[in-house]
């Protein structure tokens, strides 16, 4: 058994994958930091906020907040694509890069001709990686070998052993490798070839992977380094490194937290005796009011909608027990009336 086998094996038997709202999260964790490879500043607090709330930051310009409702979007879209099993074709990329581009893509005119990237359109011009980078294949080749990637992608799903997660793993690299180094866009190469991995790897129900912006400079180089020898086990080998790296983090984070459930049920019966106390409170009311603290302990930051969706209160309750923390000195309220949202104080965390 791989390392990577391994790994999996510790994560599901912990049950990880089966907390409340986890595929929503990671999805949101995913997407997140795709952008922010890309140069979004956007946090992952911020894009549930934008996402469920459609609540927008002040401290975020409109693209970088596009950008993420963008390939939001596109995995959402995605994801109900690759289920189906359909064949990966040329337009079938286009087509999700014209999600992923829709509100951020330029349109260009060339001497070739003009396309626009907002409608997943190939590029009509060539393209280096970065100042004084390496220059990707000609436009006028990219038609030719998209084509051809697509065929040698469908033939190896076709013959995949769905059990073998390995394989499964190291064809999604493969063809995030491959796509990128074919760079078929003016832009969106990145996010398109991450989109296509991970849309592989729902394909076949196994744990998507994640490129975290602190992995950026690593996963950059072994790009870099895989396309100059020509080489893609290099790219393969670092993404199966990374995702063994994250997987690894996860199940630590998930067991401190199970280690400290014990703790907080001893804070919930201190900080609940202290509101009954100190502001002559029913108990029945401060039991409440301690369980969205403890809720609020792993999502800093809520919005009432949030509080009505998991405690299933009406939206009156929501706002009363929230202004009522606020009021006892837990919360500190953010904006305004139609975009307010609450965030704990860290000194009141359970």
């Amino acid at each position: 058994m791989t390392e990577l086998e391994q790994v999996l094996n510790e994560y599901n038997s912990l049950g990880i994958n089966q907390q409340l709202d986890y595929d929503k999260f990671y999805l949101y964790s995913i997407i997140t930091h795709s952008t922010a490879i890309e140069g979004s500043t956007v946090t992952e607090v911020e894009a549930q906020l934008l996402f469920d709330e459609g609540i927008t930051s002040s401290k975020r310009t409109i693209t970088e907040q596009m950008m993420n409702l963008d390939l939001k979007n596109a995995y959402d879209f995605g994801i109900k694509w690759i289920k189906k099993h359909p064949e990966i074709t040329t337009e079938s990329l286009i087509n999700l890069s014209s999600k992923v581009m829709e509100h951020t893509g330029s349109e260009y005119h060339t001497i070739a001709g003009d396309f626009s990237a907002a409608k997943g359109e190939l590029r009509k011009v060539n393209v280096t990686a970065g100042i004084d980078g390496a220059s990707y294949m000609q436009y006028q080749k990219v038609p030719v070998k998209l084509e051809a990637f697509c065929q040698e992608l469908n033939k190896r799903r076709k013959n995949i052993i769905k059990k073998d997660l390995i394989s499964v793993y190291n064809l999604s690299f493969w063809a995030h490798f491959e796509l990128v180094t074919i760079h078929p866009w003016a832009d969106g190469n990145g996010r398109m070839s991450r989109l296509l991995m991970n849309l592989l790897q729902w394909e076949f129900d196994i744990i998507p992977s994640k490129v975290l912006k602190e992995d950026k400079a690593e996963y950059i180089q072994a790009l870099v380094d895989a396309r100059e020898k020509d080489d893609a086990s290099l790219f393969i080998e670092c993404m199966i490194n990374l995702h063994i790296k994250h997987l690894r983090e996860d199940i630590e984070k998930y067991k401190q937290s199970i280690n400290g459930s014990e703790e907080k049920l001893v804070d919930k019966q201190v900080v609940k005796q202290e509101m009954a106390d100190k502001w002559s409170i029913k108990p029945s009311l401060a039991e409440k009011l301690v369980d969205i603290l403890i809720f609020m302990s792993d999502n800093n930051t809520v919005t009432t909608e949030r509080i009505v969706q998991h405690f299933d209160f009406t939206p009156t309750t929501a706002k009363r027990y929230l202004r009522q923390l606020t009021e006892f000195g837990y919360l500190e309220s953010l904006g305004g009336n139609k975009n307010r949202s609450y965030k704990i104080l860290n000194d009141r965390s359970l």
